[in-house]
């Protein structure tokens, strides 16, 4: 009896009905595992970004280890300022400084300046921590590209015993006191733009662009100017040892010194780089073997799960905007300030 020959399709019918089929209890917990996995991840980056949060010292930043003997107890502490010294920075700084001040392990502190100064209130809220920093633990300064205006305020807190290194191609000095403004009136008379605030006082809009400034107003605000310029003088003048007050208000005309103009004028004190202001100060606190370590400051879980470092670039434009009208006196090395959303 002649047998039927197989087709292909009844083959893989076949193979297929003999295959054992994956019992339902296998996926179910194949699948389980997967999103157990997932929301392990997930909870992990949390928990680690809220552990940055939470559990950092006192709450302010991390460290990094720079250089040294990793496993020294004593540290060093670098404290970087960086940019415009303005908010949300200035208060990252101060928690810095008071992490810096209350860890017993830190003997020392390197402030590592890059900046061209900014607003006068938080020049002197970082100086004034750095005061009372020094009365327990020494302060070396470090000049980078510019520690100029404010920048050069904040170097102040190293004190008389403190000793401040710039590099070779660093700008310091511009010390003085700026409020921006621009005058408008011109343009605003030439497009028929009239300016007509309602006021309670007359000084209100005493720094309205389209408009002229009144004599009385000018004489306001340079009253205004020179209590925040007699100020930085006189912290230059108890902080320098070999400057006094006559010598600094020469020296303060707002302009630029290169490192070398600033030593001869005794502004700095040695040129050097970061490695010898370290060198000086493991010197200074005669310490052999010591961890340099860096603040930093990590993100937080809500700019992990928020993205809020992001989005406040977008919310904040008005606020900008409005912020870019409100006079600032700042320890700044520029004419210009700030710009409408330029934050």
């Amino acid at each position: 009896m002649q047998e039927q020959q197989a087709s292909p399709e009844n083959s893989k019918e076949k193979a297929d009905e003999s295959r054992p089929a994956a019992p339902p209890a296998r996926r179910w917990i194949m699948r389980s595992l997967v999103v157990l996995l997932m929301i392990s991840v997930l909870f992990n980056l949390g928990f680690y970004a809220w552990y940055q949060e939470y559990f950092t010292i006192g709450g302010g930043p991390t460290e990094q280890f720079e250089t040294g003997d990793q496993f020294a107890a004593d540290k060093i502490a670098i404290i970087s300022i960086t940019g415009t010294i303005m908010p949300p920075f200035t208060e990252r700084i101060l928690e810095s400084i008071k992490t810096a001040d209350e860890d017993k392990r830190v003997r020392g502190v390197l402030l590592e300046i890059d900046s061209p100064g900014g607003l006068v209130a938080d020049s002197h809220q970082i100086y004034h921590r750095l005061v009372e920093l020094r009365k327990k633990k020494p302060i070396v300064v470090s000049m980078k590209r510019m520690a100029a205006s404010g920048g050069y305020y904040v170097a102040m807190g190293a004190g008389e015993e403190g000793v401040i290194f710039a590099e070779p191609t660093t700008w310091t000095g511009s010390l003085g006191v700026i409020i921006p403004r621009f005058d408008l009136s011109g343009l605003a008379e030439n497009i028929g733009v009239v300016s007509d605030p309602l006021k309670t006082g007359e000084f209100k809009d005493a720094l309205n662009p389209f408009r002229e400034m009144s004599k009385r107003e000018r004489d306001i605000w340079d009253h205004i100017l020179d209590e925040s310029y007699q100020r930085f003088l006189t912290i230059i003048t108890d902080n320098r040892k070999n400057l006094d007050y006559d010598q600094v208000k020469k020296l303060a005309t707002g302009q630029i010194y290169p490192a070398t103009d600033a030593r001869e004028n005794g502004l700095i004190d040695e040129i050097g780089y970061q490695e010898d202001a370290l060198a000086r100060l493991r010197e200074i606190a005669k310490l052999k073997n010591v961890r340099v370590i860096r603040y930093r400051h990590p993100v937080t879980l809500a700019d992990i799960l928020l993205g809020s470092a992001e989005a406040s670039q977008v919310e904040n434009r008005k606020q900008a905007l409005l912020d870019s009208t409100v006079p600032r006196a700042m320890y700044f090395a520029s004419w210009l300030g700030e710009m409408p959303g330029w934050q």
